[in-house]
């Protein structure tokens, strides 16, 4: 490779993370890897520094190459093989393990093991950050015999190293990779209960629905066609023997029929109803029942179009928030001719950002003459703003 073809490699790099849709998930996931790096490098800066003034020059320059490959390592393995567990896909099933995270995993560990002989006592804890990261990137079964695998090397080192034993820092060393897989354990079997909860609600409020707009059809029509039917018979009856009370109860029932056809009518036109005040009272149920802070305006005066065209913004924006952003935070803006719907969550998801509804917006905006914009939000999430003058 030529140094000249750098900077263009180097573009189609950025070209590539940018157009990543798992890039959120990514870099947060680096972020993390980071700031636990970080905090281990700061940690043990003092031993280094120690063995540094005392004249190992050589012991304590690779010790600290050598945490600065762990750091590098810890942040490149978040960012590129953290296991999500957001709604998307908390109740699907493992997928198949990448067989290169063993290659971090591995490097990880004989880095700590070199650091162990360079450093003593003071970097066996790094054993602990090859466990953190394999609980976050490796599935339960897989990560448990690596937690397994660290508290036995521990134990066994305690036994071989003379002047260390079995303390209160072995037996730390011993419970931190256990208690962290288990809190790994316990929080996405958390996540898969409030999943399975959220989508067996939605099932129930469409159930119950449906059982609506029965009652309301039974309703309507059950007397309707019961007097129909009779008044059909009588008239099929008086057409021979009295024509003009024929003609009377013929009228009758189309009369009944007319009615029985405008309460049909207004049933399926509640059900197509859509408004933005509506919207704005379900949303704030909603955001309210998924945990979500809702920043929602209590009263909107906008044109009867606007009304109804940001009403269905409004309830896909708050669809997508409560299903794929793990948002905290959610607010909306609306004026006369706009609205803007922002959150903290994730940003762009792929199932989110090119699922059906977001879609069948982006018709419905162009249909009423509208645009529909996408993107991120000020200080990370995502923000939706449809603007129809």
């Amino acid at each position: 490779m030529r140094l000249a073809d750098l900077p263009h490699r180097f573009s189609r790099l950025l070209d590539n993370v940018a157009s990543d849709p798992a890039r959120p998930s990514r870099w947060r996931g680096a972020g993390w890897g980071v700031f636990l790096a970080l905090v281990w490098m700061f940690y043990l800066i003092g031993p280094i520094h120690d063995r540094w003034t005392g004249g190992d020059r050589l012991r304590s320059g690779l010790a600290g190459a050598a945490v600065i490959a762990l750091s590098v390592l810890i942040a490149t393995t978040f960012a590129l093989y953290q296991r999500r567990t957001d709604s998307a896909n908390v109740l699907a099933e493992p997928g198949p393990i990448d067989p290169r995270v063993w290659l971090p995993l591995g490097a990880m560990s004989l880095i700590s093991a070199g650091l162990m002989i360079l450093l003593g006592f003071a970097a066996f804890p790094t054993l602990l950050y090859v466990a953190a990261t394999a609980v976050l990137v490796l599935p339960t079964r897989e990560s448990g015999y690596v937690v397994v695998a660290v508290v036995g090397v521990t134990l066994l080192l305690s036994l071989l190293i003379p002047g260390w034993g079995f303390g209160v820092g072995t037996m730390a060393l011993c419970l931190i990779p256990v208690g962290i897989w288990f809190g790994r354990e316990v929080g996405t079997r958390g996540k898969r209960l409030r999943e399975i909860a959220r989508r067996q609600q939605s099932e129930l409020t469409i159930v119950e629905e449906r059982n609506r707009v029965a009652r309301d059809v039974h309703d309507i029509l059950g007397h309707s066609l019961t007097v129909i039917t009779v008044k059909t018979e009588l008239a099929g009856r008086l057409v021979d023997l009295d024509p003009e009370r024929a003609k009377t109860e013929i009228a009758e029932v189309e009369r009944l029929a007319r009615e029985a056809l405008a309460g049909v009518r207004d049933t399926v036109g509640g059900l197509r109803e859509m408004s933005l005040a509506g919207e704005l009272a379900t949303a704030r149920t909603a955001l309210h029942a998924a945990g979500i802070r809702a920043d929602l305006p209590v009263v909107v005066d906008v044109p009867t179009r606007q009304s109804v065209v940001f009403g269905w913004v409004l309830r896909e924006a708050v669809t997508n928030i409560v299903r794929h952003s793990e948002a905290a935070h959610c607010t909306v803006r609306v004026d006369a001719t706009s609205i803007e719907v922002t959150d903290d969550g994730i940003g762009m998801v792929s199932t989110a950002a090119s699922g059906s509804g977001l879609t069948g917006l982006r018709e419905r905006m162009r249909a009423a003459g509208g645009t529909l914009e996408l993107g991120a939000a000020d200080g990370g999430g995502l923000r939706l703003r449809a603007t129809l003058s």
